[in-house]
């Protein structure tokens, strides 16, 4: 996408959020009375409110008060509601023009309520088709918009979620045909079936003035919202392919030897002219105690010995890339991933999937049918992203299920026929819900009453979740809390001691952290971490009909809470990003700086020493970030202890200023293998 073409589209992007933003404020205020301000009117007041109105001003309200138990002022938190529901707004007409534009659904947008798909919605629903015949064309409009998102919910629930108040909070007609004429100009007519698309979309939905604002009024972002669009930068896409190719691409290289067809696709792929590779269990050999006495053309003849890397089924194959933004590396990853899937088929090494036990070609004997389900099984089993950001979770989310239409389409394989994409892991790293009656309420089911306990500590650790995101070691904070558990377990009063002050003895232990009555086993121990996830799980997964709007909006932030414990429990083999870079927010500054002590000086240093925390053995990290850490002697401790210490690295390339687009950062590009 050229620069004219970057600029029209980061005008129309931030002029559609101004007026989303405003009407949607216009409404809150003058019809719900909820001002901008912080301020909530009585609902007796509201007396033009009919009573569906009424019900659903009360959700809004529980909204609102749903923000403010996370840590917002009244204030924040209407604000916070208006941006995420207009750029949940903006998000969804712009997945529709790219949905019709390639193909998987009939015209919705491009010509507002006279495209052909709002017609033949028309004529398969009665009561839209007498309002539009009776002049509301714009509520029926309205009706199809909502209906459209329904059938994608399934598919796509982060952006067309049934519960997020943008499906009732609706601009003016009159502001989405603004909307629409913006996003059908003429000057973008060739974007919408880029894949670069949504990536622009994402960066250009903060203004810049909003950026230099946030800049000139705190050297350090404030909290995660400014962390998120301050560090909004567009991956070129050379920086993507260089990176992937040689972690992702590199490892199935090396699994086959060199045999692959990885080798003539991967145009960025580092390979040396005279590799060597090793058996299990034979040693590198020692290398040329003369090669520093080599010129560079000598050196590259010398024999590049390449350890032995056990093969792995596909499905095993986890990639994540911890501050995902829109998804540009896991959209590359689908690329090779294809690949690797069909040639584990065509050639199975005897790697045994651990849940199935069977090899792929087992699973899938009939080869033309087992390639309808790759990129179901590629969504499903190896990419992962984590973000901070709502908004580049929804657009992430969207860009994968996307790129596996076009891998149906590619296919042959109809849009009728074409499997369901139900799971992705993408995940909005943010705070477990915050209202403490229906936490309360919850816990009071487990038992023994430690499950309890232990559940509201999970809890209570991921207030940082949404400041620290993927830096936050939850997996760690939750086995801290069962050994303390235990531990108190152990040193309890037996009931068969005697004791002069019997009273004494037993009022000491029920002021405990936990309550760890009912467990006579010490077996429980073992199975402990098992059970919280389960109980977390069992929360999030409960069904919220018939409990009230407050509980479904509770019981959907757990589900992504426990999504997000989820994903930082895991080992990887692949962690690509670009991650933050400067300082971390005001919020996580105090628990990076002790979690991280060596890589506390700039936030992209703390993401590298967490990435190589969370990979396997051999795994590989590759990250774009600013290449001050590599020179500066407040990094030497990191790049000792962390980058050096903890992985070997492998590739490096030092690309200066001006790669990533407006940000003023000179930049490297990395690969480190974990020791």
């Amino acid at each position: 996408m050229d620069s004219a073409t970057r600029n029209d589209l980061r005008l129309m992007v931030t002029g559609c959020r101004k007026i989303l933003e405003t009407s949607l404020a216009e409404i809150l205020e003058g019809q719900y009375g909820i001002d901008i301000r912080g301020k909530v009117a009585d609902s007796s007041t509201l007396i033009h409110l009919d009573p569906a109105e009424r019900i659903f001003r009360d959700e809004l309200v529980s909204q609102v008060n749903h923000i403010i138990a996370a840590g917002f002022t009244p204030k924040d938190a209407i604000s916070q509601m208006i941006r995420e529901v207009a750029f949940t707004h903006f998000n969804r007409l712009c997945a529709y023009k790219l949905l019709e534009r390639r193909g998987h659904i009939r015209e919705a947008v491009s010509r507002g309520i006279e495209s052909n798909g709002f017609l033949r919605y028309l004529a398969d629903n009665k009561e839209d088709y007498a309002l539009h015949s009776s002049g509301k064309q714009d509520i029926a409009y309205r009706h199809f918009l909502i209906w459209l998102g329904s059938t994608l919910s399934d598919e796509i629930g982060i952006l067309f979620s049934v519960n997020d108040p943008a499906n009732r909070l609706f601009p003016p007609h009159r502001v989405i045909e603004v909307v629409l004429a913006e996003i059908n100009k003429e000057s973008l007519k060739d974007i919408w079936q880029s894949d670069e698309t949504i990536g622009w979309i994402y960066q250009y939905f903060t203004p810049k003035e909003l950026r230099e604002n946030a800049r000139s009024e705190s050297q350090a972002p404030r909290n995660s919202y400014e962390l998120a669009f301050l560090n909004q930068f567009y991956t070129p896409r050379y920086v993507v392919k260089f990176l992937t190719e040689n972690t992702l691409g590199r490892i199935w290289y090396e699994v086959c030897q060199g045999e692959t067809s990885l080798a003539k696709i991967c145009e960025y792929m580092v390979r040396y002219p005279n590799e060597v590779f090793l058996k299990r269990g034979e040693p590198v050999p020692d290398l040329n105690v003369n090669s520093v006495e080599l010129s560079r053309e000598e050196l590259l003849k010398e024999p590049y010995f390449i350890p032995f890397r056990e093969g792995k089924d596909p499905r095993d194959i986890r990639v994540i890339d911890p501050a995902c933004g829109s998804g540009h590396f896991l959209l590359y990853c689908v690329d090779l991933l294809d690949v690797i899937y069909r040639e584990a088929w065509e050639n199975p090494m005897g790697v045994h999937f651990s849940e199935s036990g069977k090899t792929l070609r087992e699973e899938y004997p009939n080869f033309t049918l087992f390639q309808k389900e790759i990129p179901g099984l590629i969504l499903r089993h190896n990419l992962h992203g984590i973000d901070i950001d709502l908004r580049a979770t929804q657009i992430a989310t969207l860009a994968l299920w996307l790129r596996a239409q076009r891998s149906f389409h590619d296919l042959g394989i109809p849009r009728e026929r074409r499997p369901r994409i139900t799971r992705s892991n993408i995940v909005c790293a943010e705070p477990m819900p915050g209202e403490k009656e229906l936490l309360e309420e919850f816990i009071t089911t487990l038992q023994p009453p430690v499950l309890g306990g232990l559940v509201r500590t999970a809890f209570e650790k991921m207030r940082l979740a949404g400041e620290a995101g993927s830096l936050l070691k939850i997996e760690k904070e939750i086995a801290t809390s069962i050994a303390n558990a235990k531990q108190q377990w152990l040193t309890r009063p037996k009931d068969v001691q005697l004791t002069l002050f019997p009273k004494e003895r037993k009022a000491s232990w029920q002021s405990a952290l936990y309550d760890v009555s009912g467990i006579s086993d010490a077996s429980f121990w073992d199975i402990a971490e098992g059970k919280v996830f389960e109980a977390l799980k069992g929360y999030a997964m409960k069904v919220s009909n018939g409990f009230g709007y407050a509980r479904a909006i509770f019981a959907e932030d757990a589900a992504r809470g426990f999504a997000f414990i989820e994903l930082c429990g895991k080992k990887y083999d692949v962690v690509l990003m670009n991650p933050p870079f400067g300082a971390a927010s005001l919020l996580s500054k105090g628990y990076i700086e002790k979690q991280y002590p060596l890589s506390k000086y700039d936030i992209y240093a703390a993401f590298v020493e967490r990435g190589l925390l969370i990979l396997t053995k051999q795994g590989r990290l590759g990250a774009i970030t600013s290449r001050t850490g590599f020179f500066l002697t407040t990094f030497q401790q990191w790049r000792e202890e962390i980058v050096l210490n903890k992985a070997q690295p492998i590739i490096f390339a030092d690309f200066g200023d001006g790669v990533l687009d407006t940000a003023m950062v000179e930049t490297a590009a990395y690969c480190l293998e974990a020791i």
